[in-house]
Formats: C-alpha cells, structure tokens, sequence
C-alpha cells in the first residue's frame, strides 16, 4: 500500500532516478555502451583566474581586434580599379567595417598602411595603400588561392560539429573571421565550393550550407593519439586531454582526483553524434571540452572573444552554461581580459607547436600588425619632429625680441649724444 500511494518526496525522487535507466534504453535501444555508466558526479571546480603574460603578450591575437576593420579597409581600396579611393567613399560606413571612430581618423592612425593625398578635385582626402601594404595584399590572396583546400576543410569540419551537419550562413558568416576565410567567400559560394556541400533551407527561413560526408573524421586529438600509439579508434576508448597548468598551480585534492578521473573518461568525438549523452555527465562535459578544443585549433589564431563562441550554442547542442567549461578546464584554456573583452585561448596551440597545424593565414596576419607596429612609430616620430619645430620656433622667436632690444638700445645710445651737440 505504500509502495502504491507514495507521499514521501524522498521516495519521488528515488522512484523517477530508478526508472530512467530503463526509459533511456527504451528510447535509445542503439546507443553504444557507455551511455550507460555515464558517471554524473559534479565536482565544484574553482581555481582563481591569475594572468599570465605569455598568453597576453601574443600580439596576433589581441590585435586582431583593430585588425579586423583595418582588413576590411584594405580590401575596399585594393578593390577599386584605380587603387585609390575618396574618403567619401567610405566616410558613412565605419559601422559596417566595425571602426570605432571616425573613418578618416581611423585610416591616418595606420599611415605605414593607407597613404593619404590630395585628390583631383575639391581638394579632397584620398588614401591609396603604401606599396608595403600592397605586396602584403599581393601575398594574402596567393594564400587564398594556393590554401584553397585547406580552407575548404576548415569550413567543412566546423559545419561537420553542428546538429545535423548544417549551419546557417549567417552563422558562417559570424565566424568567418575566426576561420580565416576571404570577405567575398559567401558571395561566390558555386564557385569555392564542392559537391560536398548543398544549399538547404532552415527554420525561420534561413538559408542554411550542409556537408553530406560519408567518411569519419578525426579530431586533432584523436590524429595526435594515434600517433602516440595511444589511441586505436575503438569505442568506449578513453583519450586523455594535453594539460598545460601553471607552474604554480596547486590544486585541492578534490579537484586533483576528480581531473584524474575526468581523463579516464571516453572520448566522445565533437563529429559523433551526442544526442543520447546525458547533459549532466561527466562524460557529456568532456565532450564538451572536445568540442572547443577543435573549435580553437581550426581558427587562425586558435583564439576567439568568448562571446562570440557562445552564439553557438544552438547550432552545435552546448550546454546553456558552456562558458563554464572554461573556468573548469584553466589546464586547456587560457582566458584573457584584454581590450576591454574575454578572450578564450588554446593553451596546446602555443605549448605544442607541432599538435596543432598551423593556418596558412597567420603568416600575413602577423605582416599586417608589423605595419601597425610601424605605424605607430611614424606618428610617434611625427609627433616629436612638431614639438621640435614649436621649440626651435619659440627660441627664433625669442632671439629675434632680443636682437630688436639690442638695436633698440644702439639707437637710443647713438641719438642721445646728437641731441647733447
């Protein structure tokens, strides 16, 4: 009779964590075996945030920044049949370069990259491109041309990670910065692409891009396992994840056992499917991590603003607190609070050089900011040489009241004595 009419909430709630193993089979008759000694053990896991200079002395990835709407500018005048454009042009468009300030203003901060002159009429502001710049330029797009497939994979892999392997282009679109895509990669969409991918439409009436991919797709971790000799593709295999921690790092013997533990857990590829994984489990958390850790190596700088990451939640099935990953996880990722911003680094990226592949763009991206470099130091010099011409004038100036004194007093000297004969 009690077993029958329950009251107690404590009999409730063991009554439904009985009964769920046995609705989860039902449900999911297919599900590979460790979906069901999924372990859901939550450890509260809070390790202070301490800087690190290293990761925020990279200049690629905090400048990037002012380098994107410096690209963006770039690419509008090496556009332009004659090279060069009027600063009407491009005047009432900084919000859609992104430039914080006033274009004009934002274009002779760089002069090392925008040259400005006097146009043909009216006596208007032009900027033209410095012939470093334009040799850059020259190289960006032999990169675009001779990495055409590397690219391609790229967007293959990140559109590959989602929920039925689609994604919106306007979600593309949001991250092809981070990818390192050309600005005109969706507008000639036929032509960079292959069979592999076809135009689909979403919910909401979004025109969405799907990969149809028939064979399986390794992450950066599982190729790097393999050849260690530590991974042979079997299921239920557990991958341990490459830890960076501080020197200085000391951990609770809580967390320490449970990071442990963590690492024995399968490894559940971001390119599986993961619908059947329960969202509290450890090993759903792992996969998690998986998932931005592939994420950050596909990017140019293996680097992205933390917001930016979390308006994919959606499209790839994260957890609605999936920023928390990076907070437990500080042995993977770096967070760094420059410009006014968080950003998420992937520590293996600059402890490991040879895990990771590097992305053929990085090169002129680093060319780019060594203009910016130079940039300042033009201005910088600029500002000096005015300062010295003020001075140098003042001390004419100065000179000149002292020689009209003088003369002044020979003239009363030479006058006096006249008068007295």
């Amino acid at each position: 009779m009690f077993l029958t009419n329950p009251t107690s909430k404590t009999l409730k709630k063991l009554l439904s964590h009985s009964q769920k193993p046995i609705v989860s089979f039902l449900c999911h008759p297919q599900n590979p075996p460790y979906s069901h000694t999924q372990k859901s053990h939550y450890v509260d896991v809070y390790m202070k945030w301490k800087k690190d200079p290293y990761y925020d002395s990279i200049d690629h990835i905090h400048k990037s920044i002012q380098l994107k709407p410096i690209i963006s500018l770039k690419n509008c005048i090496a556009q332009d049949p004659n090279g060069c454009i009027p600063i009407s042009q491009v005047s009432k468009r900084g919000l859609e370069f992104d430039v914080p300030m006033k274009v004009a203003r934002f274009l002779r901060q760089y002069p090392a990259i925008f040259e400005e002159f006097t146009g043909p009429q009216y006596n208007l502001p032009w900027f033209r491109l410095t012939p470093e710049a334009v040799e850059i330029d020259r190289e960006e797009k032999r990169v675009f041309e001779n990495c055409k497939e590397d690219l391609k994979d790229r967007l293959k892999r990140f559109i590959l990670m989602s929920k039925g392997k689609v994604l919106p282009l306007k979600i593309i679109q949001g991250m092809q910065w981070y990818l390192g895509l050309p600005e005109d990669f969706l507008r000639c969409l036929e032509v960079n692409l292959d069979g592999s991918f076809k135009f689909v439409e979403m919910e909401d009436g979004l025109k969405g891009l799907a990969v149809e991919c028939e064979e399986k797709v390794l992450s950066v971790i599982q190729r790097n396992a393999m050849k260690k000799g530590v991974y042979f593709g079997e299921p239920m295999e557990a991958i341990e994840f490459p830890f960076f921690p501080r020197k200085d790092a000391r951990l609770r013997r809580k967390i320490d056992d449970w990071l442990k533990e963590f690492q024995k857990l399968p490894y559940v590829s971001p390119y599986e499917d993961f619908l059947h994984l329960d969202p509290g489990s450890d090993i759903a958390e792992k996969r998690v991590v998986g998932f931005l850790h592939e994420l950050l190596s596909l990017f140019v700088e293996h680097s992205a603003e933390r917001k930016k990451l979390l308006c994919l939640k959606k499209y790839f099935g994260l957890p609605q607190k999936v920023h928390k990953a990076f907070e437990r996880h500080p042995h993977m990722f770096y967070l760094s609070l420059r410009n006014k911003t968080c950003t998420a680094i992937l520590k293996e990226a600059y402890n490991d050089k040879l895990a990771i592949e590097r992305h053929p763009l990085l090169r002129v991206r680093n060319k780019y900011i060594n203009l910016m470099k130079q940039s300042g130091v033009i201005l910088k010099n600029k500002r000096l040489s005015n300062r010295y011409l003020d001075r140098g004038s003042a001390k004419l100036d100065l000179d000149l009241d002292v020689v009209d004194e003088e003369r002044g007093e020979i003239t009363d000297l030479d006058v006096s004595p006249r008068m007295i004969i």
